[in-house]
């Protein structure tokens, strides 16, 4: 009996024991944890070329949103570079210019992953990819084209642009493409296609061929419903959010967050003020507007406001990026001294829309982006450096380690493997 009670003693603490140290893990510890053992993709980051050479590139820890330093700092694991190219004229001059664009961002992705930096990061061409590189102790590159237009009308160019490392592509951005219809026809209900054009849909079926994740961030409501009705793959929005909670034509309203679900699709949340909460935004872009021209003046730069961006050249809008990050930081640095300084869109507006979709349409068709360098960046998720807290908000709202990892990029890496499947069946 005696050696009963010592065993019960004994067992008793051993469980008390390790009861106080589950116990004793912060909800900061906890967060860390997941946050360290999860992949965490972002699935939309802008570049500039001129960020990709010799002398300055993403090794150091430049005024961009994502670079190398940041994305380590942050432990964010994968980053979606971005071959992107502003709307021009549907013209063979249109489209040759656009092709010589899109052609050196590929080239200057390829430049960091094997020239620059091999030691550091990797381009994946596949979810395979990603977790081995990952593992390895390296960060991710991975390639999306925004804006089908440099193809032309040259469909033999979307397997170009496969065998160039892109996994994913939207066949519009801000204005109506070759096509398809852009979201931006809301403005003024002037339409080119009434969704897509005939060659829009033979881009479709193309895209299916290769294995190319259709994005329909930018595409018009009616483009993505034809879209779902001609794929045969679940299709991604690379940087929307929830139009119920932010009315802005880049967000996807029920309709289309439903039909996102039938399809098997995943919305990779984006944390970009303007849509996220538009009063917010507003009341603060309107002061920090104001702030930035100033600081650009100090610096003898141009400072455009996003309305603008559409009839920027492309090296307007190159320099414009170039200086856009030291101009934020110094402008968000004089707008801390300000007492009243209206409150920024923050980490917990951005979880505001998971938390919505997630309830709508599921935690597997939901995902997180940041559209960094191409004007988003929030209060708490300025740039790379700042990922763990996106982290720490979802385990503050109760989201278990499997649902983070999912939410992180295990929805969209399962999406892509889905596509690379059904490619292999069509050839």
């Amino acid at each position: 009996m005696k050696y009963f009670y010592l065993f019960f003693s004994l067992t008793l603490l051993i469980s008390c024991g390790e009861k106080k140290t589950e116990n004793s893990e912060t909800l900061e510890e906890k967060a860390q944890r997941i946050h360290d053992s999860v992949i965490t993709i972002d699935t939309h980051d802008d570049i500039n070329v001129q960020n990709f050479t010799d002398s300055i590139n993403y090794t150091q820890r430049l005024e961009t949103q994502i670079n190398i330093p940041k994305m380590e700092e942050g432990g964010l694991d994968v980053a979606w570079l971005i071959v992107y190219t502003g709307q021009d004229t549907l013209t063979a001059e249109g489209y040759a210019k656009a092709s010589e664009n899109a052609i050196s961002k590929f080239e200057a992705i390829h430049r960091l992953c094997e020239e620059i930096a091999p030691d550091q990061i990797e381009l994946a061409l596949t979810s395979d990819d990603v977790r081995r590189i990952v593992a390895s102790g390296k960060k991710v590159a991975m390639i999306g084209v925004e804006n089908a237009y440099p193809i032309g009308e040259d469909l033999s160019k979307i397997e170009e642009y496969q065998k160039r490392g892109a996994r994913y592509m939207s066949l519009s951005h801000n204005g109506h493409s070759q096509f398809s219809d852009s979201n931006t026809g809301e403005k003024d209900s002037v339409w080119l296609h009434n969704g897509l054009s005939d060659l829009g849909k033979e881009a479709v079926a193309e895209m299916n061929r290769v294995g190319i994740m259709i994005d329909v961030s930018h595409p018009s409501k009616e483009a993505m419903k034809q879209i779902i009705e001609l794929t045969k793959t679940p299709i991604i929005a690379s940087h929307s959010s929830a139009r119920a909670l932010c009315d802005h034509s880049r967000n996807l309203d029920d309709e289309q967050l439903m039909l996102m679900k039938e399809n098997g699709g995943v919305v990779q949340t984006v944390a970009f003020s303007s849509y996220l909460n538009t009063e917010k935004h507003e009341a603060r872009s309107a002061y920090m507007t104001e702030v930035y021209k100033k600081v650009a003046d100090s610096l003898d730069v141009a400072w455009y406001e996003r309305s603008q961006f559409s009839s920027l050249t492309d090296e307007q809008r190159e320099e414009f990026f170039a200086n856009y990050g030291k101009i934020r930081n110094i402008g968000e640095e004089l707008a801390e001294t300000d007492p009243n300084v209206p409150p920024a869109v923050n980490v917990s507006d951005f979880v505001d829309h998971i938390d919505y979709m997630v309830d709508l349409i599921g935690i597997d068709h939901v995902g997180i982006s940041s559209d960094f360098d191409g004007g988003g960046g929030i209060e708490g998720w300025s740039d790379a450096s700042e990922t763990f807290n996106v982290t720490l908000e979802l385990v503050k709202r109760g989201y278990t380690e499997e649902e983070i990892a999912k939410l992180w990029g295990g929805n969209l890496l399962r999406v892509l493997d889905e596509v690379q499947a059904v490619a292999k069946t069509l050839n």
